[in-house]
């Protein structure tokens, strides 16, 4: 088959379809004399297996050290155990986003509990004091951090007025 009716059947562009050529995913083309490309019915496959494996995390390197030359030749110990690998990834990075997640919302409680009587400025300043003292480590903030953030608090809760006369100094 031409590469038109492959893209058709893969449901890529031909673009695409030439890309993973040109990197050695896609094995299975053949040139005819014309400088026409022709697919065996298996390219519809390997470009199958290619957008699953990626969908899946896998990157293009990975894939191409797992997708064998000839489907029927499978390596099955690599194969299992590239697949669990990527399985500890997802299960690491699930555990990162989960992390992060209760982080953030933490953030945006302790922002939300800002007391009446205080500007933004100085509660940005007592939800970073708050950060630093739960995750010190985890945070690469110094206390020169800290005090050019309170000076920068400080130009902010300035009035406009008196903000134009310190710009204009």
């Amino acid at each position: 088959m031409r590469i038109g009716e492959l893209a058709q059947k893969s449901g890529l562009t031909t673009s695409k379809i030439r890309f993973y050529e040109r990197i050695g995913l896609l094995k299975a083309v053949d040139r005819r004399s014309n400088g026409y490309r022709t697919y065996s019915s298996q390219a519809v496959t390997i470009l199958g297996l290619i957008t699953t494996a990626q969908r899946a995390g896998f990157t293009l390197d990975e894939i191409r050290a797992l997708l064998p030359s000839d489907l029927t030749h499978w390596d099955h110990a690599t194969l299992m155990d590239a697949l669990t690998r990527k399985i500890t990834d997802i299960e690491a990075l699930q555990a990162r986003l989960a992390q992060s997640r209760v982080h953030l919302l933490r953030l945006i409680e302790d922002i939300q509990a800002r007391p009446n009587d205080m500007d933004c400025a100085a509660n940005a300043h007592r939800v970073l004091t708050n950060m630093l003292a739960e995750h010190p480590k985890a945070l690469d903030v110094t206390s020169d951090d800290i005090r050019l953030l309170d000076a920068t608090d400080r130009r902010q809760s300035v009035s406009p007025a008196r903000r134009k006369k310190t710009v204009s100094r």
